[in-house]
């Protein structure tokens, strides 16, 4: 961070001007076509435009865009197109030009990008939760239209991300919590592995500084003893490495600080148990492309002449690489020290990929070409995204995280064609996948010859055929067993077509009923129908009569005096119409949970102190994630002017951080004077006395009140979900020490 008084204005030009000095040496070191005139015309505009601007920092505001485009060149690999609409990325926004005149200073394309850019400005999101899926939806047709916008965008947060300790705290929430629920997983889809965890470290950073700073001192501390091991594992395969002639690089890989932090949460495990700590990688050089998938084997049967591999922790990545085109062949060993240790296989070629992601393609081609036949192979999931019509903001981005940020499976068809489909997708994803009839008449599905559900979960490397029957209908309750994008399109586009097909029926059943009774047809008759039947509109009506939910009556469309004695509605006992209290259940809960915003006046700046006084709390505890005093946590203001507490690794905290970020407020601790609700889970031996000795301990011993205990015992194996009031989290971490004493007590873990 710089401080303004202290650099003149001769010291500010030779900054910038190394600055971009610097990004013309890496662009002229590149394998692109030498195309300096655009950029350098590009850049002096844009410092022109930007002239006597000054970022948060001090700094002078043309450094960003510079520091941008350098990463596009150096870190992503694009060219002087994307060089140049980096330079000018904030122009149109920022300034007075217009999206037109960057066109006539610069072209169709520069402009096209530069319009894109500035149309998903200031994030993806905006402040309110409505908003939220256009402003993504135009995020995706901007992928659609040039993937080089999103690519941009991404240099463009990853610089933010790595300045952002000159932002406020909320706001420092808001774009950490953006970054790790979308921009993160958009950079690993994209293959860039790099810049990935660098935005997942720094987002973890900023969410979690404590935690951060405590695994970053851990990595530290361990790094000798670590080294030593990793040269006990690799003497005895470098030998044999060396034997085969290759030239190679062997080293150990870190997991990243998030990665490490997030296996600690998920297993409930301490730093010191994380067995995979390290990665070992094997990087070859291969000129012969066609050999690399050869050599990768002929190492795999080296390491594991050495070392005893884990039969489940074999990844063949190189015969069905990912969708971003990820290769490499892993296999999961057991290392001298008697702890698991993963190995990757890689040529020069994959890693680069692996690493760099798009980058890697200007590596091995010369010449700037047409970027847009590489770089937008990766899109076609999106134009299903695209054609739900009324998207619900929060269900849509997930529907976005899972179709194109989870991992991939493969299964086969029974005639050996590969689908690839995302984690968790089922049989009936599978069926819409292949075509829309099958989806519609799908019954059940035979996985490796056995027959299973619509809802079953298929696996990576399942032979699945779909049975189908011509009586079979698509049904609403369906959708609750698909995950795909494609899947949920296509039912629903089935379901509107039957429904089409419903009100055609009843409309036609209608109107011979009022024929065949001599009863005239008027919008009367037809708003009497509809009061006494409780719908909403006609085609409601009709819908119901068609799909034999009413049988028709003439009280229905008479004028009789309402009585016991008429029928006005005979319901078809299976069928009926959504069950709206439940909608407004789930809006209420989403109220509470904290999922609207507004403004009542609460300082968003200064520290909101959790307290109670006279029985009555300023806060309220998130049921999503129970906080108690002790947790890291923020607060979260809704439109009622409520403070919905929830813990920093609350999963429902991670969607309003990107969602509502603007409502987030930094919280502490202060006298709360009442007591928590925690559960812990416990698992053990089954054996006598065992359950009396953690009664002992909580009861007597701590004398701390239990809420609820549910206990299940199977195969000599018990669990216990503990229940238990506690004033804080010291209260939690004493109990649980204190329950793993108990002899045949295997783990003693909070839960959320």
């Amino acid at each position: 961070m710089m401080e303004n008084n202290n650099i003149t204005p001769e010291m500010e030009d030779q900054m910038i001007n190394e600055a971009y000095q610097n990004l013309l040496n890496i662009y002229l070191s590149s394998n692109h076509r030498k195309k300096v005139e655009i950029i350098d015309k590009a850049f002096k505009f844009a410092r022109e435009a930007h002239k006597g601007i000054r970022r948060r920092s001090g700094e002078p505001y043309i450094m960003h865009p510079i520091a941008v485009a350098t990463i596009v060149i150096q870190e992503i690999g694009l060219g002087s197109t994307s060089i140049s609409a980096a330079l000018l990325h904030d122009v149109v926004e920022d300034t007075d030009y217009t999206v037109e005149d960057i066109e006539a200073q610069f072209g169709h394309k520069i402009a096209r990008i530069v319009d894109g850019l500035t149309k998903i400005s200031g994030g993806i999101f905006g402040d309110k939760a409505s908003l939220q899926a256009e402003n993504f939806r135009k995020l995706l047709l901007t992928m659609n239209e040039d993937i080089r916008v999103v690519l941009i965008k991404m240099a463009d947060r990853l610089h933010n991300m790595r300045t952002l300790s000159s932002m406020p705290p909320n706001k420092q929430y808001k774009i950490a919590g953006e970054t790790l629920y979308v921009y993160a997983p958009l950079a690993h889809r994209l293959g860039l592995y790099a810049i990935k965890t660098e935005l997942e470290d720094l987002s973890f950073k900023y969410n979690h500084p404590a935690e951060y700073q405590r695994i970053l001192s851990q990595i530290i501390d361990s790094e000798e003893s670590r080294n030593e091991l990793f040269a006990r594992f690799s003497a005895p395969i470098r030998e044999r490495l060396d034997n085969m002639g290759l030239k190679y690089e062997f080293n150990a890989r870190v997991k990243s600080c998030y990665s490490i932090w997030n296996k600690m949460q998920t297993k409930h495990i301490p730093f010191e148990e994380v067995y995979d700590l390290y990665a070992a990688r094997i990087v070859f050089e291969c000129e012969d492309e066609s050999a690399e998938k050869r050599i990768c084997w002929n190492i795999y049967n080296e390491v594991t002449e050495v070392y005893t591999k884990h039969p489940d922790r074999v990844r063949d990545w190189l015969t069905t690489p990912k969708v971003n085109k990820y290769r490499a062949l892993h296999v999961t060993v057991m290392g001298p020290d008697g702890k698991w240790v993963e190995v990757q296989i890689r040529s020069r070629r994959m890693d680069d990929t692996a690493e760099r992601g798009f980058a890697a393609h200007w590596k091995y081609k010369i010449g700037e070409g047409e970027e847009e036949e590489e770089l937008s192979k990766w899109l076609s999931t999106i134009t299903d995204i695209l054609k739900d019509p009324e998207p619900n903001a929060m269900d849509f981005l997930d529907t976005i995280k899972l179709n194109l940020f989870a991992s991939e499976i493969v299964v086969f068809t029974p005639k050996g064609e590969t689908i690839t489909l995302p984690t968790g997708a089922t049989v009936l994803d599978l069926a819409f996948a292949l075509h829309t009839d099958l989806g519609t008449h799908c019954i059940a599905g035979k996985v490796n010859h056995r027959l299973r559900p619509l809802s079953y979960k298929i696996a990576s490397g399942d032979q699945v055929e779909i049975v189908t029957s011509n009586i079979q209908k698509p049904k609403p309750e369906w959708e609750k067993y698909i995950v795909t994008a494609r899947g949920r399109t296509r039912l629903r586009a089935a379901l509107r077509h039957q429904r089409r097909l419903a009100i055609e029926l009843g409309e036609k059943r209608f109107m011979d009923f009022l024929e065949e009774h001599n009863i005239p047809f008027s919008n009367e008759v037809l708003s009497l129908a509809i009061s006494r039947q409780n719908a909403s509109n006609k085609e409601e009506l009709f819908h119901m009569i068609g799909n034999n939910e009413v049988i028709l009556n003439e009280s229905m469309v008479t004028k009789k005096e309402q009585s016991s004695r008429f029928n006005w509605l005979r319901r078809n006992p299976f069928k009926g119409k959504d069950n709206k209290d439940d909608h407004k259940a789930n809006d209420k809960k989403a109220k509470d949970e904290g999922q609207e915003t507004g403004d009542k006046g609460i300082d968003m700046k200064a520290v909101y102190h959790l307290t109670t006084r006279d029985g009555k709390s300023n806060y309220q505890i998130a049921s999503c994630c129970h906080p108690i005093p002790g947790d890291d946590t923020v607060g979260f203001v809704t439109n009622s002017n409520k403070v919905v507490v929830h813990k920093m690794d609350c999963p429902t905290l991670a969607r309003l951080k990107a969602s509502q970020g603007s409502r987030l407020l930094q919280t502490q601790w202060e006298d709360p004077g009442e007591s928590f609700q925690a559960t812990i889970r416990i698992e053990g031996i089954d054996q006598m006395g065992i359950l009396q000795s953690i009664v002992n301990i909580i009861s007597t011993n701590m004398s701390i009140n239990m809420k609820h205990m549910q206990v299940t015992a199977d195969q000599g194996v018990f669990n216990c979900d503990l229940t238990v009031l506690v004033r804080d989290t010291t209260v939690v971490t004493n109990l649980c020490r204190e329950i793993k004493k108990v002899k045949g007590v295997n783990d003693a873990t909070r839960m959320s």
